[in-house]
C-alpha cells in the first residue's frame, strides 16, 4: 500500500523574498510595509505564480521588485488602470497595488476614485508618509496643513487629503488603516484585505525618516488609536459610523469598514463573469471587421 502523499511544505516570507537589494533608507517605513505583506502571503498560502504585485512611481514603487511574484512596475498615478485591467482578464490572479499618499491621491486621485466605484477585486496598500520621498521631500496630499517641506516654508495652505472619508464616499467595500511599526495588525489587515472580495484599501502610515520630521515612530506610538473591538468599540459594518470616525480628528488603526456581498467588477460585468474561463487563456480569435467596412464602401 503507497504511503500517503505528503502535504506541502508551509510557505514562509522567505518564500516571498527576492535577492534583490533595497535602495530605502535605513529606517525607512516602507520595510515594514514589505514584511507585513511577504508575511501575510506566506500566511494564506498563496503560491508565487498565483500573485501580481502592481506599483507606481516613488518610494514605495520599488516594492514590486522586492516580492517573489508577478510585478508590473507602473507610471506615477497609473498603477491602478493596468491592475483593473491585469484583474479582468484573469479573474483567478490575486492583484495587488502599492503605492505612495502622492502616486494615489495626487496624480492618481482620478484613478482611485473610479477603480472604488468600480468595485474592481484588488487590494490597494498605499505606503502614507505625508511626503514626497524619493523627489527629495516635497509637500504631498497628505502633508499636514503648517508643516514645513522643501516646497511650503510655511507650511502647505491647503487641507490635506482624506484618503479614508474619500474611499468611503466613492463606495469603497473594505477599509482598514495600519502602521508599518505594528507587525502584527498590519499582517491582520492585509490578509484581510487580500481575503476581501472587492476593492481593498489598506491606508498604511509609513514614516519617511529622511524628509518627514513631524510624523515619525515616536508620533505614531503617541497618537495612534486601535480600534480592537474592546477599549474603542466599532461596528465595522456600519457605514456611517465609519465615516463618523474617520472624521472625529483621530488618527485610527484597524478595519474601518467593511461590506460583503456586493459583486466586484469581474463577477459583475456578464462578458466576464459569464466566460467559460479566464479571458486570458481563451482563443477569442482574429475580430471580423468585414461587417463594419462593408457600411463605409
Amino acid at each position: 500500500m503507497a504511503a500517503p502523499a505528503a502535504a506541502p511544505p508551509q510557505k514562509t516570507m522567505k518564500d516571498w523574498q527576492t535577492t534583490t537589494a533595497s535602495w530605502w533608507c535605513p529606517g525607512c517605513g516602507d520595510f515594514g510595509v514589505l514584511a507585513a505583506l511577504q508575511r501575510a502571503l506566506a500566511q494564506l498560502g498563496y503560491e508565487n505564480h498565483e500573485v501580481t504585485i502592481v506599483s507606481g512611481i516613488g518610494c514605495s514603487g520599488k516594492l514590486s521588485g522586492y516580492i517573489k511574484s508577478y510585478s508590473y512596475h507602473s507610471l506615477h498615478g497609473r498603477a491602478l488602470p493596468p491592475a483593473q485591467a491585469m484583474k479582468l482578464v484573469n479573474r483567478d490572479q490575486k492583484v495587488i497595488v502599492v503605492g505612495g499618499d502622492g502616486d494615489g491621491f495626487g496624480i492618481g486621485a482620478g484613478h482611485f476614485i473610479h477603480a472604488v466605484r468600480r468595485n474592481v477585486d484588488l487590494t490597494y496598500i498605499v505606503m502614507d508618509n505625508a511626503i514626497y520621498g524619493l523627489t527629495k521631500g516635497q509637500a504631498s496630499p497628505t502633508t499636514p496643513t503648517g508643516m514645513v517641506t522643501s516646497t511650503t516654508p510655511d507650511g502647505p495652505i491647503e487641507v490635506p487629503v482624506n484618503p479614508l472619508a474619500l474611499y468611503l464616499a466613492s463606495g469603497g467595500t473594505y477599509l482598514a488603516q495600519g502602521y508599518s511599526g505594528d507587525q502584527k495588525m498590519l499582517v491582520n489587515l492585509f490578509e484581510g484585505a487580500i481575503e476581501h472580495e472587492g476593492f481593498a484599501l489598506v491606508n498604511t502610515f509609513s514614516p519617511c525618516v529622511t524628509f518627514n520630521k513631524l510624523l515619525t515612530y515616536q508620533w505614531y506610538r503617541d497618537h495612534l488609536v486601535t480600534i480592537d473591538g474592546q477599549k474603542v468599540p466599532h461596528d465595522p459594518t456600519n457605514k456611517q459610523a465609519a465615516m463618523a470616525r474617520v472624521l472625529d480628528g483621530q488618527t485610527y488603526q484597524g478595519l474601518i469598514y467593511q461590506e460583503k456581498g456586493r459583486k466586484p467588477a469581474d463577477k459583475a460585468i456578464k462578458a466576464v463573469a459569464n466566460a467559460p474561463s479566464p479571458l486570458v487563456k481563451l482563443d477569442l480569435g482574429a475580430p471580423n471587421y468585414a461587417p463594419i467596412l462593408e457600411n463605409y464602401r
